[in-house]
């Protein structure tokens, strides 16, 4: 078993290993299609509001959560690796509340139309992803290293959520 954080090889593959990478793959596609749930017929509204000038396009979110999700399940899985060390089972159940609150968002902000509400769980979720993103560095570097792209695309996503949601308040 490797030291707290300084192997960051998988080791031999095993089919147990293959198994819980098979279960990282699902727990992840689980949050995306609850996501993609709460988005369906979504694109229309997301051009229909007023946005920031610097927001993306709608068909940018796609490809971009397909790379998120995929690190986010091997850097679990790297984690998951390495269960033995200490602070690993507290990193792991972490990182099943941030997944939690990710798949929770959409649903918030597009069908239900609750972008404040939206905005609380964005700020949720990036807190707890930020104490997940710390305690996975110190289990795997590159576990942790696997989760910056999804940490400063959940960062520009809270501050586009704020945006939006303060540009179409009436008031």
């Amino acid at each position: 078993m490797s030291t707290s954080g300084s192997d960051d090889t998988a080791g031999p593959l095993t089919p147990a290993s293959l198994a819980a990478l098979a279960v990282f793959a699902l727990a992840v596609t689980a949050a995306a299609l609850i996501g993609a749930l709460g988005a369906a017929d979504t694109a229309d509204r997301y051009t229909e509001l007023s946005l920031p000038s610097w927001a993306p396009p709608s068909w940018v979110f796609g490809p971009v959560w397909t790379v998120l999700y995929a690190l986010m399940a091997v850097s679990g899985w790297l984690v998951w690796l390495r269960r033995q060390t200490p602070g690993a089972v507290v990193a792991l159940a972490l990182f099943a509340v941030q997944l939690l609150l990710n798949a929770v968002w959409t649903p918030l902000f597009f069908a239900a139309e609750q972008r404040g509400l939206a905005f609380v769980d964005i700020v949720a979720l990036l807190t707890v992803l930020t104490v997940t993103l710390v305690l996975f560095f110190r289990i795997s570097r590159f576990a942790g290293a696997l989760l910056l792209p999804y940490w400063a695309w959940t960062a520009f996503a809270l501050v586009l959520n704020l945006a939006v949601w303060s540009l179409n308040t009436a008031g």
